[in-house]
């Protein structure tokens, strides 16, 4: 288990310094700040969705029945519904009130801690599908967390503080990762179930958020987006072949 816990710590500490991404924003024009962000959109939404459907569900079949494996995948689903709902953080755009800026950030937390049981809950079924679960969600946390740190800034708040409750908003991930760890010591088999769970959730943040952002754009941008968004499909597809899941 100490091997894994390693896995699981690395992996959320990469994860939580994607709080700074948001300072490399400063120095790219606002023009190509909005390319990047596109691009990274459309890999995070095959990512996302390759590792839910190519790693993520067809490791929950093999060990839970066809009924269980599609409830959790529900469950994740419709949970990440309510969270958007009445949290918000994905719409953060729209926020340029001060104090919604807090409210994105909790948002955020609770989105991150939730990303750490599911971490946890992926390396302990194998390595390889951690390193595919943590890929799947990197992709799509960085052009999130380039999204957060403009909102803070239009908020009004000071680079310094933006970064560093960006930051903390993103260290949950480690909250929950150690959490989903010594709770699953305790409860067997919980990592199964979130495993589909995840699966739901990735569906949800590819469909809900990031597809409907790639159809915003025109003419080559859009087939650029495309082509982008398979790479990122064929990406998962190739870890799945060459053993990471």
């Amino acid at each position: 288990m100490a091997g894994e816990l390693i896995w699981i710590l690395g992996a959320a500490i990469l994860d939580a310094g994607l709080g700074f991404a948001g300072v490399f924003s400063l120095w790219i024009s606002k023009k190509n700040l909005t390319e990047i962000s596109a691009i990274l959109m459309a890999f995070a939404a095959g990512s996302l969705l390759g590792g839910a459907f190519l790693h993520l569900l067809p490791e929950a079949m093999e060990n839970l029945d066809t009924e269980q494996a599609f409830l959790m995948t529900l469950i994740g689903f419709s949970l990440f519904i309510l969270l958007e709902a009445y949290v918000h953080w994905h719409h953060c755009k729209e926020c340029e009130i001060h104090p919604f800026s807090y409210v994105m950030l909790v948002g955020d937390g609770v989105h991150n801690f939730i990303g750490g049981l599911v971490l946890t809950a992926s390396f302990l079924v194998s390595i390889p599908l951690g390193i595919a679960t943590i890929v799947a969600i990197v992709a799509h946390e960085l052009p999130q967390q380039l999204g957060i740190f403009g909102v803070l800034i239009k908020g009004g708040l000071k680079r310094d503080k933006a970064l560093l409750y960006s930051f903390a908003a993103q260290s949950t991930i480690i909250l929950g990762a150690l959490v989903g760890y010594f709770l699953s010591g305790i409860v067997g088999g919980i990592a199964i179930f979130l495993v589909p769970f995840a699966a739901g959730n990735f569906i949800y943040i590819a469909a809900s958020d990031l597809i409907p952002e790639m159809h915003k754009s025109e003419g080559l941008e859009k087939i650029r987006n495309i082509v982008v968004f398979i790479v990122g499909i064929l990406f998962m597809w190739a870890l799945k072949i060459y053993g990471a899941g």
